[in-house]
């Protein structure tokens, strides 16, 4: 039986309701006059439900999905503005005792590198990533209760936030481990962590099951109910997403939106961030083995009506994509992007050996930090490097207020010109520095109120001088 408000993860997320949801978008997919409703709905900025938005995802007609692909636009640019947030991904250990099939770092597979960073390789590793001009990390690991326990975890953490070279600093760490217990959602609040992220792989249990056939991942419910417990234990900034091209894509967009209502019915906000992977070649994973692959112009239209269905919530793309599948779909929806990533353990301050490959996929957009920021500007973006929200506790709902409220501009726009101007002074090269101020110049029109404005400017000049780190 479908539920939103259960607790039970076969009630908010119902095979039965995703069946009926996709046969009605099948039925209705050329009901135009059905379709011009839903999309007259979306125009409100209150998002779409499940259902609404399977119809628009299923629907094939050029005018209507160009008006969607508009509309992704206006939002995005509604709610976030032109900020692209940059961060990170940092992996700490490759071990793990789950036999996910779709995944290199398996337990079955005896030839990839398996290695876990000391807490000196950290301090290297993070002083490197510092010396980009990086300020908020995802972390990540494997599942191995003995060689990445909680405790580990935690001293990673406490590790990282303790580094401070020259003018580097990460200001925040994010974490994407495996789903835990409601003691440890806790210890990671009280770690100081921004975003709990965890992606459902799959939300079609059938499949999830034969993915994960072995080790703690292979419980459905126990994985899938993970966002309550991180919410139980004081974490109210969660992320979601699946690893499109495992199962049906139709299936998973509306497995996807369902357990945003969830969050929403029970703890009275939705994910704080959807990512939205595609699986790709990894150490033994060929893609071309899972037959659900999705076509580039599939990705972007489910980029599009993930920005319509769920407007405030930011959207999230790592160097899985290449340049130009990252640059079609930043415009439709995309919040957030990392920049010079390393899928392996290590790698950051030194080239990982050829020989001793701990990858956990190919990346496909190998530029340098430096080459992602300039690129952003040059299309009018303006990279930010803000983690001011997480550091003055608008998380949650506060965050939500705030972007519902339209007050992003005098809040997160001139705390990303800040951050921005922070990096142009101590990383940039000079190409990047020229453009760089150019569009903050520009920007600073753009910041509502008046007061903000004469701060925001205050402020940049104090930066020019040496001082760092201010922030509304």
């Amino acid at each position: 039986m479908y539920n939103k408000a259960s607790l039970k993860a076969e009630e908010f997320i119902s095979h039965e309701e995703i069946t009926a949801t996709l046969a009605y978008a099948e039925e209705n997919k050329e009901n135009l006059a059905l379709i011009d409703e839903i999309l007259d709905k979306a125009e409100l900025c209150k998002g779409l439900d499940h259902r609404e938005a399977s119809v628009l995802l299923a629907c094939e007609d050029p005018e209507r999905i160009a008006r969607m692909y508009t509309m992704a636009e206006k939002l995005k640019k509604k709610f976030y503005g032109n900020r692209i947030v940059m961060f990170a991904p940092l992996y700490l250990s490759n071990y793990c005792v789950n036999g996910c099939v779709y995944c290199p770092y398996h337990l079955k597979n005896t030839h990839i590198a398996r290695k876990k960073l000391t807490q000196e390789e950290i301090v290297k590793e993070v002083t490197a990533l510092q010396d980009m001009g990086h300020k908020r990390l995802a972390i990540e690991a494997g599942e191995d209760p003995v060689n990445n326990p909680i405790e580990y975890i935690l001293e990673c953490i406490k590790t990282i936030y303790s580094i401070k070279h020259k003018n580097g600093a990460i200001r925040r760490v994010n974490v994407n481990i495996a789903a835990t217990t409601v003691e440890n959602y806790r210890k990671l609040k009280d770690a100081g962590i921004g975003t709990y992220i965890l992606f459902q792989e799959t939300y079609h249990k059938e499949s999830y099951e034969k993915l994960h056939p072995t080790g703690p991942k292979h419980s459905y419910a126990y994985h899938t109910e993970a966002m309550d417990r991180a919410m139980e234990g004081g974490i109210d900034d969660v992320g979601l997403g699946v690893l499109f091209g495992l199962e049906l894509y139709k299936y998973e967009f509306a497995g996807l939106l369902m357990h945003a209502e969830h969050l929403e019915a029970v703890h009275g906000v939705g994910p704080h961030t959807i990512s939205v992977p595609r699986i790709k070649r990894a150490d033994d994973i060929d893609p071309s083995a899972f037959d659900n692959g999705i076509s580039d112009e599939i990705f972007a239209k489910l980029c599009a009506l993930i920005r319509i269905s769920v407007p405030y919530t930011g959207m999230i793309i790592s160097t899985r994509e290449s340049k130009e599948v990252r640059e079609k779909v930043i415009r439709l929806g995309v919040s957030q992007i990392s920049g010079a990533s390393k899928t392996s353990v290590g790698g950051y301050s030194e080239p990982e050996p050829e020989e001793e490959n701990s990858e956990q996929f190919d990346v496909s957009d190998k530029r340098t930090l430096d080459e992602v920021v300039r690129w952003l500007m040059e299309f009018g973006y303006i990279p930010s490097f803000c983690t001011a929200c997480y550091r003055e506790g608008r998380t949650g709902d506060r965050f939500m207020s705030l972007c519902k409220s339209g007050q992003i501009q005098n809040c997160c726009h001139p705390n990303a010109l800040m951050t921005l101007k922070e990096y142009l002074m101590d990383y940039a090269s000079e190409e990047t520095k020229k453009i760089g101020e150019a569009l903050i110049a520009a920007e600073l029109s753009n910041i509502p109120k008046d007061k903000v404005r004469e701060v925001c400017e205050d402020h940049l000049k104090k930066i020019e001088e040496g001082i760092r780190d201010f922030r509304f």
